[in-house]
């Protein structure tokens, strides 16, 4: 086998640190504790990759198992994304076509409820794909796991622990990715998409061996050494290094013969003959990642924009492996914002069907996989206010996010002085949600649900750091700004839904498959299997 080897002297403090990791969930975004950097050149030796086992198979049904592998696998990942997170999106788009039903008032009676029923969710297009399982994501020290581990695990087969990409719990064994894989042994070109930065753990764990996620620049350096022909989306994190002395990872890219684009004009106008290029988003917004989607302008590329360019710098006679990435998904669900859960979710499957219209003209020949990586935020459809009655269309009353919020309004309140009276003049304009008005309006605030947001206003206007926040505080606000989280609480728990946690959760994800080699992926079964069964269908090793 001609796999590329690739450096595994892990120092020993970034695998301390990486264990402490498992021993304490994190505040915000999945980000176990920092770990020092540790470049290629700094290792001692270099070490093969291990390798997943294939099944066992004689020649002639290798053959006819090769006959019939597809030539063309699409990997959607919702970062985040269980069954949540789809079905909130499926029931929104339900209570929103289905106007008689939630006009009428809440009742057990049939006479005040004028004879509305419910005619259900709408499902995405993944959910009607006709094979459907489910799969375990407990990694090496949690039940309630982090991207890293989840991810290594579908990329590779192995387990491993929270905040480690492609390497064992020792951090002296790295594995070999399906992508690498499909790269080396088959000849297949590679793309890799994620509405969040390309060096961030989902879309790095299939091309990158690191101890720590946070190793980000050393992580930029193996993306610019993989040699896959096409990334996309959200910026790169931590370009020069966490001391802003290195190399920026762009000029690496460039010279290792990558054609880097930052506009929306330059990424158009992309071909095939371009062979290996990025494409960073023109409108990047928090930390270098993509606009959540309910902030992306119109004309403004989406996340199904990159999966239709990748497909047309990726199209070959030879095959190609795509992975994209829900990554805002995610980030969403730890703010607990469901209004932006909902729309990315609504993006991915945007993207899906990219991948559903190619598969028309290649039915034979590919394969599409829609999964998650894990649970975030503890989302439920359902919340004690409103008894069993949902209002998941007031959730259409948000028109922007939680992070444009803070960023556009929030801070402008704080430098300017702004009255909470003032602010919630926007919250109006933003969220739907009222101060004052008729008795049957769901979006006017109760006296309860005022004081509270008067509370976290007063909060986020001070001096006070989440740093310094009590045990009340942190399970009120988590480490975000208490105004816009409060805000997005109460018009979630109006719409009812809720969220337990601004972590992750241990519940399985969905896997949705459609096309050649589809079958094998119904029942319940591990994350790891994910992986077995693509390498199967495929034929590496």
């Amino acid at each position: 086998m001609n796999a590329k080897k690739i450096i595994s002297g892990i120092l020993s403090a970034a695998l301390a640190l990486s264990m402490a990791a498992c021993s304490a969930a994190p505040a915000t975004t999945e980000q176990p504790a920092a770990q020092p950097a540790q470049t290629q050149t700094q290792a001692a030796a270099e070490t093969p990759k291990q390798e997943a086992t294939a099944p066992e198979a004689q020649p002639a049904a290798q053959q006819e198992e090769s006959a019939k592998a597809p030539k063309y696998v699409f990997l959607f990942i919702g970062d985040g994304m269980s069954y949540p997170q789809f079905q909130a999106a499926s029931d929104y788009l339900g209570a929103l076509a289905d106007s008689d039903y939630t006009q009428a008032l809440p009742s057990n009676s049939y006479d005040d409820r004028a004879g509305a029923v419910l005619d259900g969710p709408e499902t995405l297009n993944f959910m009607n794909f006709d094979v459907a399982g489910s799969a375990v994501t407990y990694d090496s020290c949690s039940f309630a796991p982090d991207s890293a581990s989840t991810a290594t695990s579908i990329a590779t087969g192995y387990k491993t622990y929270s905040g480690m990409i492609n390497v064992d719990i020792t951090g002296s064994t790295p594995y070999e990715t399906i992508a690498e894989k499909l790269h080396s042994q088959k000849d297949w070109k590679v793309g890799i998409i994620s509405s969040v930065n390309l060096n961030h753990a989902t879309p790095a764990a299939f091309y990158a061996h690191q101890a720590s996620r946070n190793n980000y620049y050393e992580i930029g350096e193996e993306l610019v050494n993989s040699g896959f022909e096409y990334f996309a989306g959200g910026g790169l994190k931590k370009v020069t290094g966490p001391d802003k002395d290195k190399t920026s990872l762009y000029d690496l890219a460039a010279d290792a013969g990558y054609k880097v684009t930052y506009t929306q004009a330059d990424a158009e106008a992309v071909t095939a003959a371009d062979e290996k290029v990025i494409l960073i988003d023109e409108h990047l917004a928090d930390s270098d990642a993509m606009d959540y989607e309910m902030d992306r302008q119109d004309g403004e590329w989406a996340l199904a924009d990159y999966v239709a360019k990748g497909i047309e710098v990726l199209d070959n006679d030879t095959g190609f492996f795509m992975m994209c990435e829900g990554g805002k998904i995610d980030w969403a669900c730890h703010a607990n914002d469901a209004g932006a859960t909902v729309t990315d979710t609504l993006a991915l499957a945007d993207a899906v069907q990219v991948a559903i219209d190619f598969a028309k003209e290649h039915a034979d020949e590919t394969l599409i996989l829609v999964t998650g990586d894990h649970e975030t935020g503890g989302l439920t459809i359902g919340f004690a206010g409103t008894d069993y009655d949902t209002y998941l269309d007031s959730l259409a009353n948000q028109t922007i996010s939680y992070a444009q919020f803070d960023e556009q309004y929030v801070a402008a309140y704080k430098e300017n002085g702004t009255s909470f009276e003032d602010a919630m003049k926007d919250v109006e304009k933003l969220f739907g949600l009222k101060l004052s008005g008729e008795e049957t309006d769901r979006l006017v605030l109760t006296d309860y649900e005022v004081q509270r947001l008067r509370t976290a206003f007063d909060l986020a206007m001070s001096d006070t750091s989440s740093d310094d926040y009590t045990q009340e505080q942190y399970v009120l606000y988590g480490t975000y700004n208490p105004f816009s989280v409060t805000v997005t609480h109460i018009l979630n728990n109006k719409s009812g839904v809720d969220f337990t946690s601004y972590s992750h959760t241990g519940l399985p994800v969905a896997v949705f498959a459609d096309g050649n080699g589809a079958d094998v992926f119904t029942g319940y079964y591990d994350n790891t299997e994910i992986y077995q069964k693509m390498a199967s269908l495929v034929g590496v090793q």
